[in-house]
């Protein structure tokens, strides 16, 4: 089961919890949902009206951290922790999960100067040794650490809420990229309809070229056979004259010599 359908069971359950119960049982299932290792989205559960019907009570501060959870980062929480309640170990673990998928947002490399201060981590190897645990096998980021350049190259980083400030910008995101596709669909059906124009210029060419050549082939097939005859005849009248040709002059025939009478020799003196 990869992260995406992790989550979604979680929030399915968690958003059952909350709402099914109220006051300090509601607050409990707040702090149940931010120490639990897989889930990483909260804004399904803070849509809960129960939940929403924690402001002004006694029991306000775990609204606030669920916001917390929602939109904000280990830095927001030291910021107001005054007002918020005391992180357990676990919750600190995932705040600062969701710090490095906030800094994600804005830069695919991230310094190690600026993680280390983002998360309050002293050292190198410290540090990488949490992006490695608790980032990476977690899959809630891919990257490369770079110790070299001192910094973590992101490939991939889930994504977290949205905050309401971010839904304008987001919806205009959107807007644009439906209206940059629309055109790109309009682009290709005038290619395709382009290509089919094309096609049947070409399969009309190709049908006139194969008719001509047809054509030229009969054309050539007649002419051999003309140039077949007039040889023919040809041969024939030059073998007649050469026949005729042959006889010699002044050769009687034989049945023109017996009809002509015969002299008679006359007698010797």
């Amino acid at each position: 089961m990869d992260i995406e359908e992790k989550q979604a069971d979680l929030i399915d359950y968690f958003v059952k919890q909350a709402q099914s119960l109220t006051g300090a049982s509601l607050a409990g299932v707040v702090v149940d949902a931010t120490s639990h290792p897989s889930l990483f989205a909260f804004s399904e559960i803070l849509s809960v009206p129960n939940v929403a019907e924690l402001q002004g009570t006694e029991h306000s501060k775990y609204l606030d951290l669920l916001q917390l959870f929602a939109h904000g980062t280990w830095n927001d929480y030291k910021s107001n922790a005054v007002s918020l309640p005391i992180l357990a170990p676990d919750q600190v673990r995932k705040l600062k999960q969701l710090s490095v998928l906030t800094l994600a947002e804005t830069s695919k490399v991230l310094p190690y100067d600026q993680l280390m201060q983002e998360l309050d981590v002293s050292n190198v190897r410290e540090l990488e040794d949490f992006l490695i645990n608790e980032c990476m096998y977690a899959g809630i980021v891919r990257g490369k650490l770079d110790q070299w350049r001192r910094c973590f190259e992101v490939q991939f980083a889930a994504g977290r809420d949205l905050r309401p400030a971010q839904l304008d910008g987001m919806i205009q995101t959107l807007s644009s990229w439906l209206a940059t596709s629309d055109n790109l669909l309009l682009t290709i059906q005038e290619k395709i309809r382009w290509a089919d124009t094309m096609g049947e210029l070409e399969k009309k060419h190709r049908k006139e070229v194969e008719d001509r050549i047809d054509e030229v082939k009969k054309n050539l097939k007649h002419l051999t056979y003309s140039m077949a005859e007039a040889t023919n005849y040809k041969q024939a009248d030059m073998d007649l004259r050469g026949h005729e040709e042959y006889s010699e002059p002044g050769v009687m025939d034989y049945e023109e010599d017996r009809s002509r009478p015969k002299r008679r020799r006359q007698p010797l003196v």
